[in-house]
Protein backbone atom coordinates (compact mmCIF):
# COMPACT_ATOMS: atom_id res chain seq x y z
CA UNK A 1 0.00 0.00 0.00
CA UNK A 2 1.44 3.33 0.98
CA UNK A 3 5.12 3.67 1.74
CA UNK A 4 6.54 5.71 4.60
CA UNK A 5 9.61 7.74 5.34
CA UNK A 6 12.67 5.53 5.44
CA UNK A 7 14.48 7.37 8.25
CA UNK A 8 14.61 7.02 12.01
CA UNK A 9 14.33 10.78 12.53
CA UNK A 10 11.02 12.60 12.18
CA UNK A 11 9.70 16.12 12.00
CA UNK A 12 12.18 18.95 12.14
CA UNK A 13 14.81 16.56 13.52
CA UNK A 14 14.93 14.87 10.12
CA UNK A 15 15.67 18.22 8.49
CA UNK A 16 18.41 19.17 10.94
CA UNK A 17 20.09 15.78 11.45
CA UNK A 18 20.89 15.11 7.82
CA UNK A 19 18.42 12.23 7.65
CA UNK A 20 16.82 14.00 4.68
CA UNK A 21 19.11 15.75 2.19
CA UNK A 22 18.46 17.55 -1.09
CA UNK A 23 19.17 15.43 -4.17
CA UNK A 24 21.96 17.81 -5.20
CA UNK A 25 23.73 17.47 -1.86
CA UNK A 26 23.50 13.70 -2.24
CA UNK A 27 24.96 13.95 -5.73
CA UNK A 28 27.92 16.02 -4.51
CA UNK A 29 28.61 13.38 -1.88
CA UNK A 30 28.33 10.59 -4.44
CA UNK A 31 30.74 12.10 -6.97
CA UNK A 32 33.07 13.70 -4.46
CA UNK A 33 36.32 14.75 -6.13
CA UNK A 34 35.89 12.35 -9.05
CA UNK A 35 37.11 14.17 -12.18
CA UNK A 36 35.01 14.41 -15.31
CA UNK A 37 35.97 11.91 -17.95
CA UNK A 38 35.75 14.46 -20.75
CA UNK A 39 37.40 17.80 -21.38
CA UNK A 40 33.98 19.39 -21.95
CA UNK A 41 31.67 18.32 -19.15
CA UNK A 42 27.89 18.57 -19.63
CA UNK A 43 25.67 19.14 -16.60
CA UNK A 44 22.07 17.95 -16.99
CA UNK A 45 21.18 17.83 -13.30
CA UNK A 46 19.40 21.08 -12.43
CA UNK A 47 16.05 21.91 -13.99
CA UNK A 48 17.06 25.51 -14.64
CA UNK A 49 15.61 26.68 -17.97
CA UNK A 50 18.12 28.31 -20.32
CA UNK A 51 15.82 29.33 -23.13
CA UNK A 52 15.40 33.11 -23.63
CA UNK A 53 13.28 34.95 -21.09
CA UNK A 54 10.59 37.32 -22.43
CA UNK A 55 12.38 40.33 -23.94
CA UNK A 56 10.15 42.89 -22.22
CA UNK A 57 10.75 41.76 -18.62
CA UNK A 58 13.56 44.19 -17.81
CA UNK A 59 11.57 47.13 -19.19
CA UNK A 60 8.59 46.20 -17.02
CA UNK A 61 10.84 45.99 -13.95
CA UNK A 62 12.24 49.45 -14.67
CA UNK A 63 8.76 50.90 -15.18
CA UNK A 64 7.84 50.01 -11.61
CA UNK A 65 11.24 50.71 -10.00
CA UNK A 66 9.82 53.47 -7.82
CA UNK A 67 7.67 50.89 -6.00
CA UNK A 68 10.81 49.58 -4.29
CA UNK A 69 10.26 52.48 -1.90
CA UNK A 70 7.04 50.89 -0.59
CA UNK A 71 6.11 47.69 1.19
CA UNK A 72 4.38 45.57 -1.46
CA UNK A 73 0.91 44.14 -0.73
CA UNK A 74 1.23 40.60 0.64
CA UNK A 75 -1.82 39.50 -1.33
CA UNK A 76 -0.43 40.93 -4.54
CA UNK A 77 -1.55 43.82 -6.66
CA UNK A 78 -4.91 43.81 -8.36
CA UNK A 79 -3.02 43.99 -11.67
CA UNK A 80 -1.17 40.75 -10.97
CA UNK A 81 -4.11 38.79 -9.56
CA UNK A 82 -6.25 39.76 -12.54
CA UNK A 83 -3.48 38.77 -14.96
CA UNK A 84 -3.24 35.33 -13.33
CA UNK A 85 -7.00 34.87 -13.44
CA UNK A 86 -7.04 36.00 -17.06
CA UNK A 87 -4.34 33.51 -17.95
CA UNK A 88 -6.34 30.69 -16.33
CA UNK A 89 -9.43 31.74 -18.29
CA UNK A 90 -7.53 31.59 -21.59
CA UNK A 91 -5.82 28.31 -20.71
CA UNK A 92 -8.69 26.38 -19.14
CA UNK A 93 -11.87 28.28 -20.04
CA UNK A 94 -13.69 31.12 -18.31
CA UNK A 95 -15.48 28.80 -15.87
CA UNK A 96 -12.10 27.73 -14.46
CA UNK A 97 -10.85 31.27 -13.87
CA UNK A 98 -10.31 31.85 -10.15
CA UNK A 99 -11.79 34.97 -8.58
CA UNK A 100 -8.85 37.40 -8.43
CA UNK A 101 -10.13 38.84 -5.14
CA UNK A 102 -10.73 35.60 -3.22
CA UNK A 103 -9.13 32.67 -5.00
CA UNK A 104 -5.67 33.85 -6.13
CA UNK A 105 -2.58 34.46 -4.03
CA UNK A 106 0.81 35.44 -5.54
CA UNK A 107 3.80 33.72 -3.92
CA UNK A 108 7.57 33.98 -4.22
CA UNK A 109 7.97 31.04 -6.56
CA UNK A 110 6.00 27.83 -6.18
CA UNK A 111 8.56 26.22 -3.85
CA UNK A 112 7.85 28.71 -1.06
CA UNK A 113 4.12 28.16 -1.40
CA UNK A 114 4.30 24.38 -1.63
CA UNK A 115 6.37 24.27 1.56
CA UNK A 116 4.43 26.79 3.67
CA UNK A 117 1.00 25.48 2.66
CA UNK A 118 1.64 22.31 4.66
CA UNK A 119 1.43 24.29 7.92
CA UNK A 120 -2.18 25.54 7.65
CA UNK A 121 -3.16 22.24 6.02
CA UNK A 122 -2.02 20.41 9.15
CA UNK A 123 -3.76 22.95 11.38
CA UNK A 124 -7.17 22.95 9.74
CA UNK A 125 -8.04 19.27 10.31
CA UNK A 126 -8.05 17.55 13.68
CA UNK A 127 -7.06 13.88 13.45
CA UNK A 128 -6.46 10.96 15.76
CA UNK A 129 -2.77 10.24 16.00
CA UNK A 130 -0.14 11.89 13.87
CA UNK A 131 -1.32 13.84 10.81
CA UNK A 132 -0.24 12.36 7.49
CA UNK A 133 0.84 14.25 4.39
CA UNK A 134 0.81 12.11 1.27
CA UNK A 135 3.01 12.72 -1.76
CA UNK A 136 3.92 11.21 -5.07
CA UNK A 137 7.18 9.26 -4.92
CA UNK A 138 9.48 10.45 -6.60
CA UNK A 139 8.63 13.84 -5.12
CA UNK A 140 9.74 17.47 -5.11
CA UNK A 141 11.79 18.36 -2.03
CA UNK A 142 9.38 21.11 -0.91
CA UNK A 143 6.72 18.47 -0.27
CA UNK A 144 8.74 16.50 2.25
CA UNK A 145 10.10 19.71 3.77
CA UNK A 146 6.57 20.95 4.39
CA UNK A 147 5.45 17.63 5.85
CA UNK A 148 8.37 17.45 8.28
CA UNK A 149 8.05 21.10 9.31
CA UNK A 150 4.37 20.50 10.09
CA UNK A 151 5.33 17.46 12.19
CA UNK A 152 3.23 15.29 9.92
CA UNK A 153 4.15 11.81 8.78
CA UNK A 154 5.34 11.88 5.16
CA UNK A 155 3.66 9.01 3.32
CA UNK A 156 5.13 8.12 -0.04
CA UNK A 157 2.85 6.90 -2.84
CA UNK A 158 5.06 5.12 -5.32
CA UNK A 159 4.64 6.27 -8.92
CA UNK A 160 6.12 3.59 -11.16
CA UNK A 161 5.84 2.37 -14.73
CA UNK A 162 3.25 -0.12 -13.49
CA UNK A 163 1.04 2.73 -12.22
CA UNK A 164 1.57 5.02 -15.21
CA UNK A 165 4.14 7.04 -13.23
CA UNK A 166 1.37 8.48 -11.06
CA UNK A 167 0.25 7.19 -7.63
CA UNK A 168 -2.41 4.48 -7.67
CA UNK A 169 -5.42 6.32 -6.27
CA UNK A 170 -7.62 3.23 -6.16
CA UNK A 171 -5.07 1.47 -3.98
CA UNK A 172 -4.95 4.55 -1.78
CA UNK A 173 -8.74 4.62 -1.53
CA UNK A 174 -8.65 1.23 0.21
CA UNK A 175 -6.62 2.62 3.14
CA UNK A 176 -9.34 4.40 5.07
CA UNK A 177 -7.39 4.73 8.36
CA UNK A 178 -4.62 6.54 6.49
CA UNK A 179 -7.03 8.82 4.64
CA UNK A 180 -8.81 9.74 7.88
CA UNK A 181 -5.60 11.23 9.28
CA UNK A 182 -4.46 12.72 5.98
CA UNK A 183 -4.29 16.52 5.93
CA UNK A 184 -2.83 17.04 2.46
CA UNK A 185 -1.92 15.19 -0.73
CA UNK A 186 0.75 16.53 -3.08
CA UNK A 187 0.46 15.57 -6.74
CA UNK A 188 2.39 16.90 -9.72
CA UNK A 189 1.27 16.94 -13.35
CA UNK A 190 3.12 16.88 -15.67
CA UNK A 191 5.11 14.77 -13.24
CA UNK A 192 8.64 15.66 -12.22
CA UNK A 193 10.63 13.67 -13.28
CA UNK A 194 8.66 11.14 -15.32
CA UNK A 195 6.65 13.56 -17.48
CA UNK A 196 3.37 11.69 -16.97
CA UNK A 197 0.19 13.75 -17.34
CA UNK A 198 -2.80 13.19 -15.08
CA UNK A 199 -6.06 12.79 -16.97
CA UNK A 200 -9.16 14.76 -16.07
CA UNK A 201 -10.64 11.58 -14.60
CA UNK A 202 -7.55 11.04 -12.45
CA UNK A 203 -7.69 14.61 -11.13
CA UNK A 204 -11.41 14.24 -10.43
CA UNK A 205 -10.76 11.05 -8.43
CA UNK A 206 -8.03 12.74 -6.38
CA UNK A 207 -10.37 15.64 -5.68
CA UNK A 208 -13.15 13.24 -4.69
CA UNK A 209 -10.88 11.61 -2.10
CA UNK A 210 -9.83 15.02 -0.77
CA UNK A 211 -13.44 16.05 -0.27
CA UNK A 212 -14.58 12.74 1.17
CA UNK A 213 -11.86 12.84 3.83
CA UNK A 214 -11.60 16.64 4.05
CA UNK A 215 -7.92 17.09 3.25
CA UNK A 216 -6.23 19.54 0.85
CA UNK A 217 -5.24 18.46 -2.62
CA UNK A 218 -2.08 20.43 -3.43
CA UNK A 219 -1.71 20.19 -7.20
CA UNK A 220 1.71 21.21 -8.54
CA UNK A 221 1.38 22.35 -12.17
CA UNK A 222 4.77 24.02 -12.62
CA UNK A 223 5.39 22.16 -15.90
CA UNK A 224 1.87 22.66 -17.27
CA UNK A 225 2.97 24.78 -20.23
CA UNK A 226 5.70 22.44 -21.51
CA UNK A 227 4.08 19.59 -23.41
CA UNK A 228 4.56 17.57 -26.56
CA UNK A 229 1.05 17.33 -28.00
CA UNK A 230 -2.21 18.06 -26.17
CA UNK A 231 -2.17 20.63 -23.35
CA UNK A 232 -2.40 18.84 -19.98
CA UNK A 233 -5.75 19.24 -18.23
CA UNK A 234 -5.62 21.48 -15.19
CA UNK A 235 -7.03 20.86 -11.74
CA UNK A 236 -8.88 24.19 -11.78
CA UNK A 237 -10.44 23.14 -15.07
CA UNK A 238 -11.65 19.84 -13.61
CA UNK A 239 -12.80 21.30 -10.31
CA UNK A 240 -14.80 24.04 -12.04
CA UNK A 241 -17.16 21.36 -13.41
CA UNK A 242 -18.07 20.12 -9.93
CA UNK A 243 -20.79 21.52 -7.63
CA UNK A 244 -18.21 22.38 -4.96
CA UNK A 245 -15.99 24.22 -7.42
CA UNK A 246 -12.52 24.71 -5.85
CA UNK A 247 -13.24 23.32 -2.39
CA UNK A 248 -10.28 21.32 -0.99
CA UNK A 249 -8.10 22.22 -3.99
CA UNK A 250 -5.08 24.50 -4.24
CA UNK A 251 -3.12 24.68 -7.51
CA UNK A 252 0.46 25.96 -7.65
CA UNK A 253 2.22 27.36 -10.70
CA UNK A 254 5.05 29.76 -11.51
CA UNK A 255 6.92 31.61 -14.23
CA UNK A 256 10.12 29.63 -13.71
CA UNK A 257 9.52 26.90 -16.31
CA UNK A 258 6.74 28.47 -18.38
CA UNK A 259 8.64 31.69 -19.03
CA UNK A 260 12.29 30.80 -18.28
CA UNK A 261 12.34 33.13 -15.26
CA UNK A 262 13.54 31.02 -12.32
CA UNK A 263 15.40 34.00 -10.87
CA UNK A 264 12.30 36.19 -10.77
CA UNK A 265 10.83 34.01 -8.00
CA UNK A 266 7.28 34.61 -9.08
CA UNK A 267 4.42 32.17 -8.77
CA UNK A 268 0.89 31.82 -7.49
CA UNK A 269 -1.51 29.49 -5.78
CA UNK A 270 -5.22 29.45 -6.53
CA UNK A 271 -8.30 27.55 -5.47
CA UNK A 272 -10.24 26.98 -2.25
CA UNK A 273 -11.13 30.53 -1.09
CA UNK A 274 -11.25 29.61 2.58
CA UNK A 275 -7.79 28.11 2.49
CA UNK A 276 -6.45 30.98 0.38
CA UNK A 277 -7.68 33.42 3.04
CA UNK A 278 -6.00 31.44 5.82
CA UNK A 279 -2.82 31.01 3.82
CA UNK A 280 -2.70 34.73 3.00
CA UNK A 281 -2.88 35.55 6.71
CA UNK A 282 -0.08 33.09 7.49
CA UNK A 283 2.09 34.59 4.78
CA UNK A 284 1.25 38.06 6.11
CA UNK A 285 2.89 37.06 9.38
CA UNK A 286 5.91 35.05 8.26
CA UNK A 287 6.56 35.26 4.52
CA UNK A 288 8.18 37.93 2.36
CA UNK A 289 6.13 39.98 -0.05
CA UNK A 290 6.81 39.83 -3.76
CA UNK A 291 8.58 43.10 -4.70
CA UNK A 292 6.46 45.65 -6.55
CA UNK A 293 8.51 45.64 -9.78
CA UNK A 294 8.37 41.84 -9.81
CA UNK A 295 4.60 41.94 -9.53
CA UNK A 296 4.32 44.44 -12.36
CA UNK A 297 6.61 42.45 -14.64
CA UNK A 298 4.87 39.18 -13.72
CA UNK A 299 1.48 40.56 -14.75
CA UNK A 300 2.89 41.33 -18.20
CA UNK A 301 4.45 37.87 -18.49
CA UNK A 302 1.25 36.02 -17.58
CA UNK A 303 -0.54 38.08 -20.23
CA UNK A 304 1.84 37.04 -23.03
CA UNK A 305 1.82 33.68 -24.82
CA UNK A 306 4.20 34.37 -27.71
CA UNK A 307 7.31 33.51 -25.71
CA UNK A 308 5.60 30.42 -24.26
CA UNK A 309 4.88 29.03 -27.71
CA UNK A 310 8.51 29.63 -28.70
CA UNK A 311 9.59 27.83 -25.54
CA UNK A 312 7.51 24.76 -26.38
CA UNK A 313 8.97 24.72 -29.89
CA UNK A 314 12.49 24.70 -28.44
CA UNK A 315 11.69 21.71 -26.24
CA UNK A 316 10.04 19.86 -29.12
CA UNK A 317 13.29 20.24 -31.04
CA UNK A 318 15.20 18.75 -28.11
CA UNK A 319 12.79 15.83 -27.89
CA UNK A 320 13.25 15.18 -31.59
CA UNK A 321 16.96 14.81 -30.84
CA UNK A 322 16.11 12.42 -27.99
CA UNK A 323 13.86 10.38 -30.29
CA UNK A 324 16.67 10.08 -32.84
CA UNK A 325 19.54 9.26 -30.47
CA UNK A 326 17.73 7.07 -27.96
CA UNK A 327 15.03 5.34 -29.97
CA UNK A 328 13.58 2.87 -27.46
CA UNK A 329 16.77 2.43 -25.41
CA UNK A 330 16.57 2.59 -21.59
CA UNK A 331 12.78 2.50 -21.70
CA UNK A 332 12.70 5.90 -23.39
CA UNK A 333 9.44 7.27 -24.71
CA UNK A 334 8.88 10.93 -25.35
CA UNK A 335 7.17 12.21 -22.18
CA UNK A 336 3.80 13.91 -22.43
CA UNK A 337 5.02 16.96 -20.52
CA UNK A 338 7.89 18.60 -18.71
CA UNK A 339 11.54 18.69 -19.76
CA UNK A 340 13.11 15.67 -18.07
CA UNK A 341 14.17 12.25 -19.28
CA UNK A 342 13.61 9.31 -16.93
CA UNK A 343 15.88 6.56 -18.20
CA UNK A 344 15.93 2.98 -16.95
CA UNK A 345 19.50 1.88 -16.20
CA UNK A 346 18.67 -1.25 -14.24
CA UNK A 347 20.90 -3.24 -16.61
CA UNK A 348 23.89 -1.05 -15.75
CA UNK A 349 24.04 -1.39 -11.99
CA UNK A 350 21.24 0.99 -11.08
CA UNK A 351 21.07 4.76 -10.74
CA UNK A 352 23.99 5.52 -8.43
CA UNK A 353 26.52 3.30 -10.20
CA UNK A 354 25.38 4.47 -13.64
CA UNK A 355 25.70 8.12 -12.55
CA UNK A 356 29.30 7.63 -11.42
CA UNK A 357 30.19 5.64 -14.54
CA UNK A 358 28.71 8.26 -16.86
CA UNK A 359 30.60 11.06 -15.12
CA UNK A 360 33.90 9.17 -14.96
CA UNK A 361 33.85 7.97 -18.55
CA UNK A 362 31.97 10.68 -20.45
CA UNK A 363 31.82 13.84 -18.31
CA UNK A 364 28.01 13.87 -18.34
CA UNK A 365 26.49 14.75 -14.98
CA UNK A 366 22.98 13.47 -14.26
CA UNK A 367 20.85 12.92 -11.17
CA UNK A 368 20.20 9.42 -9.78
CA UNK A 369 16.49 8.83 -9.53
CA UNK A 370 16.98 7.30 -6.09
CA UNK A 371 17.88 10.75 -4.79
CA UNK A 372 14.45 12.05 -5.81
CA UNK A 373 12.52 9.43 -3.85
CA UNK A 374 12.48 7.51 -0.58
CA UNK A 375 12.62 3.84 0.29
CA UNK A 376 9.08 2.67 0.95
CA UNK A 377 7.60 0.10 3.32
CA UNK A 378 8.26 -2.61 0.75
CA UNK A 379 11.98 -1.85 0.95
CA UNK A 380 12.29 -0.45 -2.56
CA UNK A 381 13.04 3.00 -3.92
CA UNK A 382 11.01 3.67 -7.11
CA UNK A 383 13.85 5.77 -8.53
CA UNK A 384 16.62 3.28 -7.82
CA UNK A 385 16.97 2.17 -11.43
CA UNK A 386 16.48 5.52 -13.16
CA UNK A 387 18.49 8.54 -14.20
CA UNK A 388 16.95 12.00 -14.49
CA UNK A 389 18.30 14.21 -17.24
CA UNK A 390 17.17 17.84 -17.48
CA UNK A 391 16.87 18.99 -21.10
CA UNK A 392 17.80 22.56 -20.31
CA UNK A 393 20.80 22.88 -22.62
CA UNK A 394 20.52 23.63 -26.34
CA UNK A 395 19.54 20.81 -28.69
CA UNK A 396 23.09 20.24 -29.95
CA UNK A 397 24.46 19.90 -26.41
CA UNK A 398 21.62 17.58 -25.42
CA UNK A 399 22.41 15.45 -28.46
CA UNK A 400 26.11 15.32 -27.57
CA UNK A 401 25.31 14.26 -23.99
CA UNK A 402 22.98 11.50 -25.14
CA UNK A 403 25.46 10.22 -27.70
CA UNK A 404 28.09 9.94 -24.98
CA UNK A 405 25.60 8.14 -22.75
CA UNK A 406 24.77 5.61 -25.46
CA UNK A 407 28.48 4.90 -26.05
CA UNK A 408 29.12 4.39 -22.32
CA UNK A 409 26.20 2.01 -21.89
CA UNK A 410 26.62 0.20 -25.19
Amino acid sequence: MSSHVGTTSSGLAALTSGAVLSPFTQLRKLLGATPAGHAEAIDLTIGEPREPMPPFVVDRLVEAASSYANYPPIRGTTELREAISGWAARRYGSAAAPDPEREVLPINGSREGLFLAALPAAGRKQVRGQPAILMCNPYYSAYIGGALAANAEPVYLNATAATGHLPDLEELAQDRPLLERTVALYLCSPANPQGAVASAAYIARALELARTYDFLLFFDECYSEIYSAAPPPGALQVAATTPDRFANLVVFNSLSKRSNLPGLRSGFCAGDPGFIETFAELRNMVAPQMPGPTQHASAAVWADETHVEANRAAYRQKYEVCDFVLGNKYGYRRPAGGFFLWLDVSNFGGAAQATVTLWQRAGVKVLPGAFLAQVGRDGTNPGANYLRLALVRDAATVGEALERLVVVFA
